[in-house]
């Protein structure tokens, strides 16, 4: 098996006539030391099926393949779907038969459009653009997921593992912290893609949990959240206003779960706002 270097990645999108696009956000990884290494990085275990979104030209696949049962490849780009078995049978033609292509938009996939066998990991390098939303809709969608290793930009990696406190800690840490343990796993070179972005990016580790115990459904949870980030300069008391009703069923709810009325979001576990969320008027 071959892994694709950068001057077979430029030839085979110039011979598809394939362009990276800033409106699916894709900036092809070119580099085989940085695939071999977020395959070592993603801990994967031999019988492990990996969803990978937005393959791309195959660099990741390749690496992908020889150390799982199966590879789900999900990607929008019909060429690019096209071209990917292809690609894997003239490059590891004897792991061939381990890869699946989805042509499907990652954001709106759904289990139903999946192999029988469900994904227990998903591997990726993330378009910039949709990175958060198509990580939490598979985390939702998918709970045979164990594990997830992705590659995003810096600032989004930041704030996927931030934690209570942090300037960066937000709706992205609280929803991805509901189902997950989130940790940042290293930095990503910019030298690494082609074409090279403006941003730098990073590696995200996360380890599926059990959700918070709570009586509470996750959309009733994630709610709370959404109105306490949205005005993300008050106090709880009145960013939870609209949501509670009024600003003294908010401070009601809040001091019925145990939270200060004058505290801010940014200060609050996942599991504060399960709590809240018990106790809607």
């Amino acid at each position: 098996m071959s892994l694709l270097g950068p001057v077979e990645i430029r030839e085979l999108a110039e011979r598809l006539g394939v362009r990276p696009t800033k409106k699916l956000g894709q900036n092809f990884v070119i580099d085989a030391g940085t695939v071999r290494r977020i395959v070592r990085v993603a801990d994967l275990r031999p019988d492990d099926v990996v969803i990978e979104v937005g393959p791309g030209l195959g660099s990741l696949t390749l690496a992908l393949l020889p150390e799982v049962r199966g590879v789900v490849a999900v990607e929008i780009d019909p060429v690019l779907a096209t071209q990917l078995p292809l690609t894997v049978a003239k490059h590891a033609p004897e792991f061939a038969d381990r890869l699946t292509v989805v042509p499907a938009d990652a954001m709106r996939v759904l289990p139903g459009e999946l192999p029988e066998e469900k994904p227990t990991a998903l591997v990726a390098n993330l378009p910039y653009n949709v990175s958060v939303p198509v990580v939490l809709h598979l985390l939702e969608t998918l709970p045979s997921l164990r594990a997830v290793l992705i590659m995003v930009q810096s600032e989004v990696a930041d704030r996927l593992a931030a934690g209570p406190g942090s300037k960066v800690y937000g709706i992205p840490s609280l929803k991805a912290a509901w189902y997950a343990d989130v940790r940042r796993a290293g930095p990503v070179g910019r030298t690494v893609f082609w074409p090279i972005p403006n941003v730098d990016s990073g590696l995200v580790a996360m380890t599926r949990r059990q959700p918070p115990e709570t009586t509470a459904s996750r959309e009733a949870v994630f709610a709370v959240v959404d109105a306490a980030f949205a005005q993300r300069r008050k106090t709880l008391r009145a960013a939870l206003a609209s949501w509670a009703g009024t600003a003294a069923a908010a401070e009601q709810a809040l001091r019925a779960a145990g939270v200060d009325p004058t505290l801010r979001g940014e200060q609050l576990s996942i599991e504060d706002f399960a709590r809240i969320a018990e106790k809607h008027p």
